[in-house]
């Protein structure tokens, strides 16, 4: 193996390497028996993060309006207890957020198909930590998603 091999493989990171070698992988989400694209399919990345940009927007409009006198450190913290709030009812009960909504995401149970008010708070209240949501396993899921043994899949 010459050097720009060796420099391009670690480049493109240990999951490339391995499928150099003959790994296989498959899909994200196919473990976990949904399909490679569409409807059901898991989330992409960008659409993950653009729907919690839009919930989190929201969550500062509101408390910037209708809590605090001002922007300020203390908006920042009333918009992380109006997200806690509001993804803990929301997607405990219809399954998104309205973020997640606006970029046809939905959270599912793997077992059940519906996100019952526990599992909603146990993945709302690791997703505030935020650190649970930047670990992610081979098929895109957050730590959050794997504790609360849920997936965010396109709707």
């Amino acid at each position: 193996m010459d050097n720009r091999q060796a420099i391009g493989s670690w480049l493109s990171g240990p999951r490339a390497a391995a499928e150099e070698a003959g790994a296989d992988f498959g899909y994200r989400g196919e473990q976990l028996g949904l399909p490679e694209s569409g409807p059901g399919s898991i989330a992409r990345p960008g659409r993950r993060l653009g729907a919690l940009a839009v919930d989190w927007g929201l969550c500062l409009l509101i408390a910037y309006g209708l809590i605090t006198d001002g922007y300020g450190q203390a908006t920042g913290n009333w918009a992380l207890a109006v997200f806690f709030v509001v993804s803990v009812l929301t997607v405990g009960t219809l399954g998104f957020t309205p973020g997640k909504r606006l970029f046809g995401l939905r959270v599912l149970a793997l077992d059940t198909g519906t996100v019952n008010p526990l599992r909603a708070l146990l993945r709302t209240a690791l997703l505030c930590v935020a650190l649970p949501a930047l670990i992610w396993d081979r098929d895109g899921r957050g730590l959050h998603d794997r504790l609360a043994r849920t997936v965010e899949v396109r709707i």
